[in-house]
């Protein structure tokens, strides 16, 4: 009778024990596969982060190289724009050399002391102009004079006596870089006014810069 209760006791023990082994091992392996669940999930989302990362990655450094791309075309078109516009103003130059070389060129010559006359509105005036052109303005001078005098007074009533004359240092002259026509000088230089044909041709194309870019290159517009 004790023997049968003592194996009774025995096996209720073993029965509990294994029973709680079993219990162990069902939330081992539940843990352990929730476990795996989660480092499996956040390996996913790592994966996914990295190349969400590498794609946005990829996708700067082509729009960098794009833009890297499409700023060099334009600088590229600019320096093009820029060395045809200097090759029109070189030309440009050239055909003045062949206007001061003309029969016409001393009454132009005339007309820009006149003009000159006109914007510097000083009575004493010093005259500068090319080595080759001395001869032309001293001829011309006195008339550049009385036209200027007469315009004056045909406008304001008054007669004018500016004193103008032509400068006597020969290593003042203007250079051949000047393309002809005339500076006119007032109270010891303080006043310069530039009527080159360079000065002149360089105003008209800024003047007309708009309407020659309008021209050459209307896709920019």
């Amino acid at each position: 009778m004790a023997s049968d209760q003592i194996r009774q006791m025995v096996n209720f023990i073993l029965q509990e024990a294994h029973e709680k082994a079993n219990e162990i091992r069902v939330k081992t392996e539940h843990d352990f596969n929730l476990e795996k669940q989660t480092l499996v999930h956040e390996a996913k989302l790592s994966v996914q982060d990295e190349f969400t990362k590498k794609e946005k990655d990829r996708e700067i450094q082509e729009r960098i190289a794009r833009s890297a791309e499409i700023g060099a075309c334009r600088q590229k078109k600019m320096q093009l724009r820029d060395e045809l516009l200097t090759s029109l103003m070189k030309e440009a130059g050239s055909k003045c050399k062949m206007v001061v070389s003309g029969q016409n060129y001393p009454a132009l010559l005339q007309k820009l002391i006149v003009q000159g006359l006109i914007k510097i509105e000083e009575m004493e005036v010093v005259v500068y102009c090319r080595g080759e052109d001395v001869a032309t303005v001293t001829k011309i001078l006195p008339k550049a004079v009385e036209e200027y005098v007469a315009i004056m007074e045909k406008e304001s009533g008054v007669k004018l006596e500016p004193k103008v004359t032509l400068n006597g240092d020969r290593a003042k002259d203007l250079p051949d870089s000047s393309n002809g026509g005339v500076h006119l000088t007032a109270l010891n230089g303080k006043i310069v006014l530039d009527n080159t044909m360079t000065s002149r041709l360089e105003l008209v194309y800024e003047e007309l810069m708009p309407s020659i870019r309008a021209i050459l290159f209307p896709e920019a517009e």
